[in-house]
């Protein structure tokens, strides 16, 4: 038995974990349409369990399975007082994540969502499912306004689904891609930018992919290590800043001074950013998400939606599980310095900065986290002895 285990280990861990990959992205998928589904909970279930069992079955040193042990204890904590196990379910999917190939993984999930969203697409279009396009009024001081969202049922998910294809598109192939190929992507990305009017969307992705080209043209910018380091101060450090800055404001600006009693910065800021600070306030249950109320694990009920998304991390999850987010993401950037990967580095800041400003990676659905693929080959890296093997490829 121990020998035919040994024999068979890897293709049976890769099996599970293909396994709950998949079924993530079809959960992803199913939910990026307007097709109801309300069984979320028993499918995180099953893939959650596919993920342990891959963990379980996999080689692990004395120190890996202290530390996996460690992490074990602390999601479940976070999972017994907050009721949610999404920290859990996650960690489990990056320590089963160690050993894949990660460019085969990454492909695999380019191209089932891009199958998926395609189709989202089409039946929209077809008038089989969901709307082509809404008339509403979003909130921006406009009034009603029409909005593409082609099926996905709001535009800044029709967008969102966009930006994950065009970074996971930039990570795969765009160290060699060439000039006509980024043109593409720009222009397929200024359309649906522009059809579902998503401002703040656009900007991020129009900086990501300016960044990218200066990349591919620069290859040397790899080994400049200041680069990296600068990185390492924007998403853990800054980013992190952005959260408690926005809640602080929130819970000074409605509960000590009183939105009449503020100044128009306040107000040109708000603006600005769509009321995304006024709804820290307004949007969460008991107003738990302004800074005062933050806690160092959260407890059952701080489960509101709003976008601003470092906000909502350390509201949904607490002060203790969003510093852990905060080191791992740490730990992911000093991997690139280390390994000169300048296109994961391109994708860590591209999405911290997009979470500033919304939630969309701020979620249950695994689905929609394409990036817990690199995290989870990354931080295994520091369990695993490979050489000189490039991380990407392993």
């Amino acid at each position: 038995m121990k020998t035919w285990l040994a024999d068979n280990r890897k293709r049976i861990t890769e099996g599970l974990f293909y396994l709950a990959l998949t079924t993530e992205l079809l959960l992803m998928i199913l939910e990026k349409s307007e097709i109801s589904f309300h069984q979320e909970s028993h499918v995180f279930r099953v893939t959650f369990v596919l993920t342990l069992l891959a963990v379980l079955l996999m080689e692990h040193s004395k120190k890996e399975w202290i530390f996996i042990a460690a992490i074990w204890g602390f999601t479940f904590l976070c999972y017994y007082l907050s009721g949610k196990n999404d920290l859990l379910r996650v960690a489990t999917f990056l320590m089963a994540a160690r050993d894949i190939d990660l460019k085969k993984a990454m492909k695999y999930s380019f191209f089932v969502s891009l199958s998926g969203f395609l189709l989202i697409v089409v039946l929209a279009c077809a008038g089989v499912l969901g709307s082509v396009s809404d008339v509403a009024d979003y909130g921006r001081r406009v009034g009603e306004e029409v909005r593409y969202s082609f099926g996905f049922g709001h535009p800044n998910s029709l967008f969102s689904a966009m930006y994950v294809l065009v970074l996971m598109w930039i990570w795969i192939y765009g160290s060699k891609a060439g000039i006509i190929p980024y043109a593409v992507m720009s222009a397929v990305s200024v359309l649906v930018a522009v059809l579902s009017k998503s401002r703040t969307g656009l900007a991020v992705l129009a900086l990501t992919l300016a960044a990218a080209v200066i990349c591919r043209i620069f290859p040397k910018l790899s080994g400049v290590r200041a680069l990296y380091y600068l990185e390492m101060l924007f998403s853990p450090v800054l980013c992190a800043l952005s959260a408690v800055a926005a809640a602080g404001i929130s819970e000074y600006v409605y509960l000590v001074k009183g939105p009449q009693e503020v100044d128009g910065r306040f107000w040109t800021l708000e603006i600005a950013l769509n009321f995304r600070i006024s709804s820290i306030f307004y949007e969460a249950k008991d107003r738990d998400a302004v800074l005062g109320q933050w806690k160092l694990f959260a407890g059952r009920g701080a489960d509101s939606y709003f976008d601003m998304g470092w906000v909502r991390i350390f509201y949904w999850y607490g002060i203790l599980p969003a510093i852990l987010i905060l080191i791992a993401i740490a730990a992911v950037v000093y991997m690139c310095k280390k390994e000169r990967d300048i296109w994961t580095l391109i994708l860590v800041f591209s999405l911290s900065l997009y979470t500033i400003v919304e939630a969309t990676f701020v979620t249950r659905y695994i689905g929609r986290e394409f990036f817990l693929l690199i995290a989870g080959v990354y931080l295994g890296y520091y369990f695993t002895k490979k050489g000189d093997t490039d991380v990407r490829t392993a």
